[in-house]
């Protein structure tokens, strides 16, 4: 029996007969993807309005990180940068891009975009091409492999691609919102079960899994978890027919590994082995967790989402991994007994299952409050690549197995029953997701649009923003820098690294912290005014730095404070293209 005759559970003479019918009614495929495009310019509509200007308000950290990783490619293609490792970021360190989520697959092809249109552009493009993209490729998979109704892959890729999760991580998580790869991973391992498809379907697993890595790595490795579940799962119930077929299902994904290996070796060696890898993550297991009662509510993001609800029950705005909404929920269940008798589905749902269970931590949390209550997550919290995840995000997996239930279950059902029908609609209209919020941005100034900085910044010299680039206090240092394609290299920044090397490798969101950048960090964030500022500490900085210049950011918090102490450490300032500037002689 083929793959999509036991996870549909018709004879396969049934599902023969089904194929030439998919394949004549290609303009329902058109008017699908065209749907799924419109629904992605609405929520992205309020980006696309300025995508340069304009910043994603709900979570303009990471907005700002991948305005860096698109700005690293342009320089990639444009310039002869080397891909793995960029020395225009945290001067004079640089960052290793492999152990950062540089989506190379992605920011290279749009290299010339981000070149010609900027950054800004690109990120809006990509976010909205992938939630599309995700919807219709599992549309695609489900229509033309494993169901026979349309409305149902509809139903699937929709749900899929738009799910609660979905819209959250859009809100600057582009990584996260490019998952049209995944499903066609999940179809190729399902078909590696089918004879004589070893070698050939063993080595286009392994190029989509290549492919997988330079766009997300995390999303892959939640992918393998759950069809590690599922396999061992499917195997448990139906043991005659994994007798017959493991032994080609193993040799094909041996195949796979090796290709996947053979070209990802040097580029996982860099990302674990290079310099600027790091281990762990800056913050403990149990800060980032799925609250239970997050199953049942709905997302802040849905036309039916209270921000206020959302918030206690989610660790940020891009992390509402669950929230399913009470209908929904119930259907999800429903569909889940509907499909029960399926063995390949009823492991599907244990998988499911199992991922959501992880998702909760070491401990399980309810409205808010920790419970106290262990669970077994906390006996792996510490395993390697394990520890690199943020654990709340082990939800998403079931959040995309709710929409392949969902599928599966509308297309078991088809007319015959009226109450899941209601019951459908109860569940997907409240969750429809409602335009993402924006904020401007702090324009650059005439300093950088006309190109001035040229004249002060020599080959080998850098240029500080005060506040420094950096995570949360210093975004606009980072978003002018990264709109600028990195042209003009810069100290500090937001991305991920050893906090502090050599005698701390854990993974941290930022270099580690100076006399200089910690003395900003106190004036602008906690607005503490120095008792005496150490001159020549700052300039040792600056000299490390290998700064040529420093422009102090109009309209930042505690902005007269910054200026004080920067007018303190170096003098006063010239006023140059509508920003104020200190020039840095060299060392000597």
């Amino acid at each position: 029996m083929h793959a999509a005759d036991e996870m549909t559970g018709e004879p396969a003479a049934q599902v023969a007969e089904r194929r030439p019918r998919r394949w004549r009614w290609r303009s329902i495929d058109t008017v699908v993807l065209l749907g799924f495009l419109g629904l992605a310019v609405l929520v992205l509509g309020r980006l696309w309005a300025d995508p340069n200007g304009r910043v994603l308000d709900g979570n303009d950290d990471d907005h700002g990180i991948f305005l860096f990783m698109l700005a690293h490619a342009e320089r990639v293609v444009f310039d002869g940068a080397a891909p793995f490792v960029t020395d225009r970021f945290n001067v004079p360190v640089g960052v290793n891009m492999m152990a950062n989520t540089s989506i190379l697959a992605l920011a290279l092809p749009l290299a010339p975009l981000t070149h010609f249109l900027g950054g800004g552009v690109t990120v809006a493009l990509l976010i909205t091409g992938g939630l599309a993209g995700t919807a219709f490729a599992w549309y695609w998979v489900l229509s033309r492999h494993l169901l026979e109704s349309r409305l149902a892959a509809w139903i699937g890729g929709l749900w899929c691609g738009f799910a609660p999760a979905m819209i959250s991580h859009a809100a600057g998580h582009v990584n996260f919102v490019n998952n049209y790869v995944l499903p066609f991973i999940v179809w190729q391992v399902l078909r590696l079960a089918e004879p004589g498809r070893v070698r050939r379907g063993g080595i286009v697993l392994g190029l989509l899994i290549v492919l997988q890595i330079f766009i997300n790595e995390e999303a892959l490795l939640f992918t393998a978890l759950t069809l590690g579940v599922f396999a061992v799962a499917w195997a448990a119930m139906a043991r005659d027919e994994a007798r017959r077929v493991w032994r080609h299902f193993t040799a094909g994904i041996g195949v796979a590994a090796l290709t996947s290996g053979v070209l990802l070796a040097y580029p996982l060696w860099y990302q674990f082995f290079g310099p600027g890898n790091y281990h762990g993550q800056p913050f403990r297991p149990t800060d980032y967790v799925t609250d239970l009662a997050s199953l049942g509510a709905f997302p802040r993001q849905s036309v039916a989402g209270s921000e206020a609800i959302a918030q206690r029950l989610s660790v940020s705005a891009t992390e509402d991994n669950t929230f399913f909404g009470p209908a929904g929920l119930v259907m999800i269940l429903v569909a889940a007994v509907v499909l029960w008798r399926s063995v390949a589905l009823r492991a599907t749902t244990i998988a499911g299952l199992v991922l959501l269970l992880m998702s909760f931590g070491p401990k399980l949390r309810v409205a808010g409050q920790d419970t106290g209550i262990p669970l077994p997550f906390g006996l792996i919290s510490h395993v390697p690549v394990i520890d690199l995840v943020s654990v709340t995000r082990f939800a998403m997996v079931p959040a995309t197995v709710a929409g392949v239930l969902l599928a599966f279950a509308a297309d078991r059902i088809r007319r015959r029953r009226r109450l899941f029908w209601i019951g459908m609609v109860l569940a997907l209209v409240p969750l429809a997701p409602k335009p993402l919020p924006v904020v401007q941005g702090i324009p650059m100034p005439e300093f950088l649009t006309a190109g001035t900085w040229r004249q002060y910044v020599p080959e080998g010299r850098t240029l500080v923003t005060v506040p420094l680039p950096d995570v949360t206090s210093g975004r606009t240092g980072q978003r002018w820098a990264t709109l600028n394609n990195l042209d003009y290299p810069t100290p500090r920044g937001y991305f991920m690294g050893p906090a502090r090397p050599p005698f701390d490798d854990t993974g941290s969101w930022s270099a580690p912290h100076t006399y200089t950048s910690r003395l900003l960090l106190n004036v602008q964030m906690y607005n503490r005014p120095p008792v005496a500022v150490d001159r020549a500490a700052v300039l040792a900085d600056l000299a490390y730095w290998r700064a040529a210049v420093v422009v102090l950011v109009p309209g930042v918090r505690n902005g007269d404070l910054l200026r004080t102490v920067l007018v303190g450490a170096l003098g006063e300032p010239q006023w140059v293209g509508g920003v104020e500037i200190w020039r840095v002689p060299p060392e000597e």
